[in-house]
């Protein structure tokens, strides 16, 4: 069945504690190094695992809206997509540089918070049938994507992803 609402939830709350902790002790140094395992800078490796996050928020209406279509509609997109995966690692690796420039260290706790917010408000409304609508994902673009995804998995996967690249930091643990 995969988790909770409330699991969910404090998985959420906790990503954000873990991202104010990493804010609030690195040095502009610190951030400024490289990760560990990608080209990233730790700055843009975090702003990344915020994009997890806003990722989540823009596909939501899609999965309500591609699992009430015919499934061979859903499996033809998420094909489409899977096809178009070296562009898009191109614009995810570049994005996610560059868009740390604006959600840079000041801005991307901030950020993640009003989009934590948002994707909760959206949770809160759901309901059992709604978390068990399945669409066709594009497996190829992310480890956490499976071939098919409940809402529930969606809901489900910032988090994943958020812990998956917090490993690649080079920056201590946040205390827990």
């Amino acid at each position: 069945m995969g988790p909770t609402e409330e699991d969910i939830l404090a998985e959420y709350s906790r990503a954000r504690s873990d991202l104010d902790a990493w804010l609030n002790s690195a040095t502009a140094e610190d951030l400024s190094r490289r990760s560990s395992g990608t080209r990233w800078t730790n700055e843009e490796l975090l702003f990344h695992m915020v994009f997890g996050y806003m990722v989540v928020r823009a596909l939501l209406p899609l999965v309500h809206i591609i699992s009430r279509l015919p499934a061979p509609v859903g499996k033809a997109f998420a094909a489409l997509l899977n096809a178009g995966t070296r562009p898009f690692d191109v614009v995810n690796y570049w994005g996610s540089r560059g868009a740390a420039l604006v959600y840079n260290r000041r801005r991307m706790a901030r950020k993640l918070e009003k989009t934590i917010s948002g994707i909760t408000h959206r949770l809160e409304r759901e309901n059992a049938m709604s978390l068990s609508r399945a669409m066709p994902f594009p497996d190829r673009w992310d480890p956490f994507f499976k071939p098919s995804m409940t809402l529930n998995d969606v809901y489900a996967y910032p988090t994943q992803h958020f812990d998956f690249h917090a490993r690649q930091l080079s920056l201590s643990r946040p205390p827990r």
